[in-house]
C-alpha cells in the first residue's frame, strides 16, 4: 500500500518492531532435525537440499498458486496477499508454509524500494532480505561472470574451439539497474587485455544461471544443466556449450550453497522458504522448484507465487515450472485491487482517491482476461480483493457483485492491515474451492508442437492478441533452433508486464492486437525458449528519482527507506 495516513507505521518500521522467533524454532515448527539445516545468524538459515529426499515418502501438502492481474503503478500486492493468506491458513488451524523469491537490488534501488510483502503481511527480516540475505544472488552473479572470464579467457589463449567472437550469446551480468551497460566492449589495451570484442551486461535475475537454480531438483541436475548452457558458435556455425570449455565443475562449485533453499519467518512465525528470483517479464518469474516442493513436504499447505500477472508469472509457473518440478497446484489465487482496476479503466494514479464506478467497470475486463487464463489450465480459483484504504464500499460490493453474477468465487481481503486475520475469509475460501472442485491441469500446449505453435497458442489464449510477427532474424532462428531440436522445449516470453500486449499503453483488455517477435534466444541448460519480443530489457534503468535516494542507515545500523 503506497499512500496511508500519517500515524500509520511504514513497511520497514512494522517489520523492526516485530518478534521474531529464533530460526531453529521455525525450522523444529517444521518437524526439522538439526542436521536438516544451517543457520545464517539468529533469524536465517539454509535447508539443505538432502531433506527433500528424507521426505521422499512423505505426502505431499497441497500447492496454492498466487497470481493476479497485470500490474499498474498503483501497486497490486500480490507477495503481500501470499504471505497474508499463509498467516490465515495457519491461523485457523491448518499447517502452511510459503515460497518466495528473494528480491533483487536493481529493483529494490530503482522502483519498488523492497519486495518482502507489506503492512502485517511481511516476511523478515525484511532489511537482509531485500538487501544481500544469504548471498544467492553474489554466488549466481560470480557463478556467470566467471564463465564469462573462462570463455575470454579461451579466445586469448588460442581458441581451441574455434568460437566465432561476434557469435557469443553469453553476456555478462550484474545485480542493479545499469542502462549504461546494456552494450559495452571489452578487451582493448593491447594483446596482454584480451581479444576485442562487444558484449553486453543484463541483470542477474535475466541469467540462465538463476533460472537454472530455480529449475534443479539436487547438485547433480544443477551441474548437467549448467553443462548444457550454449555461451557461443563456432566459425562453422556449430553451437559451443559449457562442457566445450569444461568449467561446468567450477561453476557448480561457486553454487553449492546457493542451491539450499533459505527459511525464513513472516511477522506471525509462519515459516516461509525465501529462494531464487527471475523476473516474470524476461524469464520464468517462479521461486525455486525445491523451495516449492520442500514447502509441500513439510505442510498441509504450500503458498507460493509468481511474478506479475496471470498472463507472465501464472502462465510460466503452470507451462514451465510444474514439468520441471512434476507437481501442480491445487488452485489458484488471483490478485485484483480497485485502484489497479480503475488504472486499467482509464484513470491516472492522482484520480484514483476518488470513487469511480465506471472505470471500474471498464477495468474489469482485465481481470476477467486472468480468470479465463486460470480456467484454460482446468484450475480452482478465488478472486482475492486486496484492500487499500481509499478503497469504498460501493466499489467493494461492485466486484463482489460482478463476481457473483459470473460465478467467481471471492473473498474481501485486509491483510496489510491486520495480518493473518485480515485474510481467513481468503483462507477459507480456497480451502472450500480446493476441497469442493476436482481439477483436471493440463498445460497449454504439448512439448512436441512447433515453437511457432506453441508462441501462437499463448498470444491467442492467454493474451487474447489474434496474431504473432517475426524479425527476419527470428525467422531464421525458428529454423535454426528446430535443427537443434530445441524446439521441443517449453516457451518463455519475454514480454512488458503492464499489457496484456507488447505494447505497455495498452492498458485493461486490448483486442486484435499482434505481438512482435524480435528474436529467440534459447536457454538450453534451464530448458526453455526466451521469446523476446516489443522493447522488453534484460538490463533495465533507473528512473529520474530512485528509490535508493529515500534510503539510509543510521550510526546504530538502523535501516530506513526499505519499504
Amino acid at each position: 500500500m503506497s499512500e496511508k495516513p500519517k500515524n500509520v507505521k511504514s513497511d520497514i518500521e512494522i517489520a523492526q518492531a516485530a518478534k521474531l522467533k529464533p530460526i531453529g524454532e521455525i525450522a523444529e515448527q517444521l518437524g526439522l532435525e538439526e542436521n536438516d539445516w544451517e543457520p545464517y545468524g539468529n533469524s536465517k538459515a539454509k535447508v539443505f537440499v538432502k531433506t527433500l529426499d528424507k521426505l521422499r515418502n512423505q505426502a505431499d501438502g497441497k500447492i496454492i498458486l498466487v497470481t493476479s492481474i497485470n500490474p499498474t503503478p498503483a501497486g497490486e500486492g500480490k507477495s503481500t496477499v501470499t504471505v497474508g493468506l499463509g498467516q490465515a491458513l495457519n491461523k485457523i488451524g491448518r499447517k502452511t508454509v510459503i515460497a518466495l523469491r528473494e528480491p533483487s537490488l536493481g529493483p529494490t534501488m530503482g522502483i519498488k524500494g523492497g519486495a518482502a510483502g507489506g503492512g502485517y503481511a511481511q516476511v523478515v527480516p525484511m532489511e537482509d532480505i531485500n538487501l544481500h540475505f544469504t548471498g544467492d544472488f553474489h554466488a549466481i552473479t560470480a557463478a556467470h561472470n566467471a564463465l564469462s572470464a573462462f570463455l575470454d579467457n579461451h579466445l586469448h589463449q588460442g581458441n581451441a574451439l574455434h568460437i566465432d567472437p561476434q557469435r557469443i550469446v553469453w553476456k555478462r551480468v550484474l545485480d542493479l539497474n545499469d542502462r549504461s551497460l546494456r552494450h559495452v566492449v571489452i578487451g582493448l589495451g593491447g594483446r596482454v587485455d584480451g581479444v576485442p570484442r562487444e558484449d553486453g551486461f543484463d541483470i542477474t535475475v535475466a541469467s540462465e544461471i538463476m533460472a537454472i537454480l530455480c529449475l534443479s531438483e539436487n547438485l547433480a541436475d544443477l551441474k548437467q544443466r549448467l553443462s548444457r548452457m550454449l555461451i557461443a558458435y563456432t566459425y562453422e556455425g556449430d553451437p559451443v556449450f559449457v562442457r566445450d570449455l569444461k568449467v561446468e565443475g567450477a561453476l557448480t562449485l561457486l553454487l553449492k550453497n546457493a542451491l539450499h533453499p533459505n527459511l525464513v519467518q513472516t511477522l506471525e512465525n509462519t515459516p516461509a522458504f525465501v529462494h531464487g528470483g527471475p523476473f516474470a517479464n524476461i524469464a520464468h518469474g517462479c521461486n525455486s522448484v525445491l523451495a516449492t516442493k520442500l514447502g509441500a513436504k513439510l505442510g498441509e499447505f504450500l503458498v507460493t507465487e509468481a511474478g506479475f500477472g496471470a498472463d507472465l508469472g501464472a502462465e510460466k509457473f503452470l507451462d514451465i515450472t510444474t514439468r520441471a518440478g512434476h507437481f501442480e497446484p491445487s488452485a489458484v489465487v488471483i490478485v485484483a485491487t480497485i485502484r489497479a482496476l480503475k488504472m486499467h479503466g482509464g484513470l491516472t494514479k492522482e484520480e484514483l482517491k476518488t470513487e469511480d464506478l465506471k472505470a471500474l467497470m471498464h477495468g474489469m475486463e482485465n481481470l476477467a482476461c486472468h480468470i479465463d487464463t486460470i480456467k484454460s489450465f482446468g484450475l480452482p480459483y478465488v478472486v482475492a480483493i486486496n484492500h487499500f484504504i481509499f478503497d469504498t464500499d460501493r466499489e467493494v460490493k461492485y466486484i463482489q457483485e460482478w463476481c457473483a453474477a459470473h460465478h467467481h468465487p471471492v473473498a474481501l481481503t485486509k491483510v496489510w492491515e491486520l495480518g493473518g486475520d485480515g485474510g481467513t475469509e481468503l483462507a477459507q475460501r480456497v480451502i472450500d474451492t480446493i476441497e469442493k472442485n476436482e481439477h483436471h491441469f493440463k498445460p497449454l500446449y504439448s512439448l512436441t508442437d512447433s515453437l511457432e505453435s506453441k508462441i501462437k497458442t499463448i498470444v491467442t489464449k492467454v493474451y487474447g492478441g489474434k496474431d504473432v510477427d517475426y524479425s527476419p532474424k527470428a525467422r531464421k532462428q525458428l529454423k535454426d533452433f528446430a535443427k537443434y531440436g530445441w524446439d521441443q522445449l517449453p516457451v518463455c516470453i519475454a514480454k512488458t508486464q503492464y499489457s496484456l500486449s507488447d505494447d505497455p499503453k495498452l492498458i485493461g483488455r486490448p483486442k486484435d492486437f499482434t505481438i512482435h517477435v524480435r528474436e529467440l534466444k534459447v536457454s538450453v541448460g534451464a530448458g526453455f525458449v526466451v521469446v523476446m519480443t516489443g522493447n522488453v530489457l534484460t538490463m533495465p534503468g533507473l528512473p529520474k528519482h530512485p528509490a535508493a535516494l529515500n534510503m539510509n542507515v543510521d550510526e546504530g545500523g538502523k535501516v530506513t527507506g526499505l519499504f
